[in-house]
């Protein structure tokens, strides 16, 4: 079995951090989606899905609506 070259841990918070961190996210997008604008219905994204090594940073997370959250992950 060969090892996975380049891997690296992932940042995961706590779920108290997260929620912490879920807040921040929300208000430094102003609280509005950033793919359509909406203020209804928001989520925090992972861009990079902690799937493929995305961490719960603050560089890794946006905020949508949940319409939009729903259309990036059918793409």
């Amino acid at each position: 079995m060969t090892p996975y070259i380049g891997r690296r841990p992932r940042l995961k918070l706590d779920t108290s951090l997260y929620k912490e961190l879920h807040r921040q996210i929300l208000e430094r997008d102003a609280w509005r989606c950033q793919y359509c604008g909406s203020m209804d219905n928001l989520q925090v994204h992972h861009i990079q899905s902690r799937g493929r090594l995305g961490d719960d940073a603050e560089e890794n997370l946006i905020t949508s609506c949940a319409a939009c959250h729903q259309t990036i992950h059918l793409e």
